[in-house]
């Protein structure tokens, strides 16, 4: 199963290293495109620590997913500097254009909304991050545009 290779790919890669567990976790994401719930225990185990806390590094940290991402991924700022710029109205209208809530993939696989917490881009806020491409000063009637013009297909 490609899945338990990646795990174990991991495992074996960052083990040794110095607070192995952060490293592990990025290549399984790194190697999967999520951290599937099933490698959390063996995880825990190579490093000889709980499944509680192995589960707790990865609700805590937002760039870490437990199910497949969408085809494509839309990240909208949440930080203060942007929602200070509009970016509730603008999170409030990609949830209504995108037909799914924050950290959902809309039932066909089409897209994933995640929230984040600072872009780095806060002079031109607000910022949204689509499909890793930066793009700040997105107003609602934007964000439109910049989705029919960069994800047709959804």
């Amino acid at each position: 199963m490609p899945e338990n290779d990646a795990v174990e790919r991991a495992i074996a890669e960052n083990l040794s290293r110095e607070g192995a567990l952060l490293p592990i976790l990025h290549a399984v994401q790194d190697a999967l495109g999520y951290i599937p719930p099933e490698s959390l225990s063996r995880i825990a185990n190579a490093l000889n620590i709980s499944n509680a806390e192995v589960h707790g590094v990865v609700t805590f940290y937002h760039d870490f997913r437990t199910a497949p991402a969408g085809r494509h991924v839309v990240k909208v700022c949440r930080a203060e500097a942007c929602q200070a710029r509009g970016s509730d109205a603008l999170a409030e209208h990609a949830k209504a254009a995108l037909g799914v809530d924050f950290k959902e993939t809309r039932a066909d696989g089409g897209v994933t909304l995640e929230p984040v917490y600072c872009l780095g881009n806060c002079a031109l806020g607000p910022s949204v991050l689509l499909d890793g491409r930066l793009v700040g000063r997105v107003t609602p009637e934007r964000f439109e545009r910049l989705v029919q013009e960069e994800m047709p297909r959804l």
